[in-house]
């Protein structure tokens, strides 16, 4: 897959990074892991620009992103559910990582799409909850520029601080990702309590 990556990229410029992030967002086994840092460290060999590489990655993401949008506003839960189980281990999909993509949207509303966007493993598939609850597109789109924007400029920018060792990137997102995930995670908790002592006093 690395080779299949640098062979689009390198033909295709920055095209072919907005279609590698937008094949991403279809197919998660695609790792945006790889392709920014990838494009990162194209900057840094002088052959790409910094800004245009983040734009291709942010637009390819944004736009990958409406697909699995409109499949939850069309398609009921239940089946989406029943596909991602019989189908979906084509794309390392189960109807388990749906529900938990639903629950984090349930939890958080609009805020859930900006945040996952910045988790791997549920930045994909956030879309889905996101059309399941008819999440109007505007706040959708804007959330998801913002967070698809930070996730892909922090990529890039260690794939150019990298240089030759991109790869890294990839091989040390997952503990990060872990504690963005836990952090997400102890900020919801405080938010719960916050809440709850508000209803007290009130």
């Amino acid at each position: 897959m690395t080779e299949w990556i640098t062979n689009t990229m390198t033909t295709m410029g920055y095209l072919g990074i907005a279609l590698l992030m937008f094949l991403e967002n279809l197919f998660p086994p695609i790792p945006s892991e790889l392709i920014m840092p990838l494009a990162g460290f194209t900057v840094h060999e002088g052959k790409m620009s910094f800004l245009p590489a983040v734009i291709a990655g942010v637009v390819g993401t944004v736009i990958g992103a409406l697909p699995w949008y409109y499949i939850g506003r069309i398609v009921d839960e239940a089946k989406i559910e029943r596909l991602a189980d019989k189908y979906g281990k084509w794309i390392t999909v189960s109807a388990k990582d749906i529900q938990k993509a639903n629950e984090w949207f349930t939890r958080h509303g609009g805020k859930a799409v900006l945040l996952c966007r910045l988790v791997p493993g549920v930045r994909t598939l956030i879309s889905l909850p996101a059309g399941m609850n008819h999440m109007p597109m505007l706040p959708f789109l804007l959330y998801s520029t913002i967070g698809t924007t930070l996730w892909v400029v922090f990529l890039t920018a260690a794939g150019y601080l990298l240089g030759k060792n991109y790869p890294l990137v990839e091989e040390y997102i997952g503990p990060v990702s872990k504690i963005a995930l836990l952090s997400l995670v102890i900020w919801f908790i405080i938010w719960i309590v916050r809440k709850r002592n508000r209803r007290y006093e009130g």
